[in-house]
């Protein structure tokens, strides 16, 4: 069986190079980021010093955990992918296909959220595609893109850390899959960590927006000279972004495990499922890399904003290597691109956990 065959989720490094990286369409010089792995948003030159940056990201829809919260999960995931440019996704659009069975009230209340969050963060929704299909029973029933328009020279990738530069990171490890978990499987989580740990987890699901997390870091940082790069922890969570960005801007890193913020809730739930919380998709959290130097200036200010932030490492050459310390020991780092979450959803789902 092949290695794309016998994974799941997001494609990994060595594939991506491999397939997508040399066929990405017609070149074209106004491209000035375009498909590239640990890359959050291509860029596009408009002319007239201005860019346009646009990302995309699947959908959810997950019914044991709700259509409000399929639907914020389904606005905000996008949004923290364009927020790693240090500015505030602008337009959207949706491709819906969904289940033959979804009703049209479900529809509409689905929908209706998505609206609704959408407005709220001033993004217009122009456009997509809706379509209910035979067999369909993913929790990612399509995808979505947004845009924004900035100056080209303040629009931040995730491509541009540099040896040297400190890495910060937001919050707190696994926060959204320990709130997904949770929600989904609430009664065993109760019985099993408490109602404290249940609740706090369900608290922390509407803390997985790093939109303000990134626009508070260019408050006080300048964007590409001390501000130098941010990606959002999605798939592979914490080291599996950082390796991420590491990767995208040719360098190594130095990590101490021991610095990775982790809160009572996700490291409880993670206990019961059996995952490694530094790998566990953990949306809200911001990995920024900044120059050496101005890592307390940036951890002050987001602090003061009620943003916990937390310096775990630095960018290093690359011929120095991916460095992970563990207890004080030096390892060196290797990410195979898989997110244990995933497994731990549906292996708690066919022992008929509540």
């Amino acid at each position: 069986m092949s290695a794309f065959e016998d994974s799941s989720g997001k494609i990994n490094s060595k594939l991506f190079r491999e397939i997508i990286g040399p066929q990405h369409g017609r070149e074209r010089s106004e491209v000035i980021t375009g498909p590239k792995f640990g890359v959050d948003t291509a860029v596009i030159d408009l002319g007239n010093s201005n860019g346009l940056a646009t990302s995309s990201d699947p959908l959810s829809l997950i019914p044991s955990l709700g259509l409000k919260e399929s639907a914020w999960l389904s606005v905000h995931l996008l949004v923290n992918d364009l927020a790693t440019t240090g500015f505030a996704p602008q337009y959207a659009q949706f491709t819906l296909n969904l289940p033959a069975d979804f009703t049209l009230e479900k529809f509409k209340t689905y929908w209706s959220h998505i609206h609704r969050m959408c407005e709220e963060l001033d993004i217009a929704i122009t456009g997509g595609h809706t379509a209910q299909v035979p067999d369909q029973d993913s929790t990612t029933p399509g995808g979505g893109t947004m845009f924004l328009q900035a100056p080209l020279d303040e629009i931040i990738t995730s491509d541009g850390a540099e040896p040297g530069d400190k890495i910060i990171v937001t919050k707190e490890s696994a926060l959204v899959s320990s709130a997904i978990l949770a929600k989904s499987f609430p009664e065993t989580v109760k019985e099993e960590c408490g109602s404290d740990i249940y609740e706090q987890a369900c608290t922390n699901f509407y803390r997985t927006s790093s939109l303000q997390d990134a626009l508070m870091a260019t408050e006080v940082l300048a964007p590409n000279k001390e501000l130098k790069a941010m990606h959002d922890v999605t798939e592979g969570g914490l080291l599996g972004g950082i390796s991420e960005l590491a990767e995208a801007s040719g360098c190594g890193f130095r990590v101490d495990s021991d610095r990775l913020p982790v809160g009572e809730a996700p490291r409880n739930i993670c206990e019961l499922f059996e995952i490694d919380h530094r790998y566990c998709v953990g949306a809200g959290s911001m990995i920024m890399a900044v120059s050496d130097g101005q890592e307390h200036n940036l951890v002050s200010h987001l602090q003061d904003q009620s943003i916990p932030a937390t310096v775990v490492g630095e960018l290093t050459d690359l011929k120095e290597g991916t460095i992970l310390i563990e207890s004080g020991k030096e390892k060196t780092f290797e990410f195979d691109g898989n997110d244990p979450y995933w497994n731990a959803f549906f292996k708690a789902m066919e022992k008929g956990w509540k």
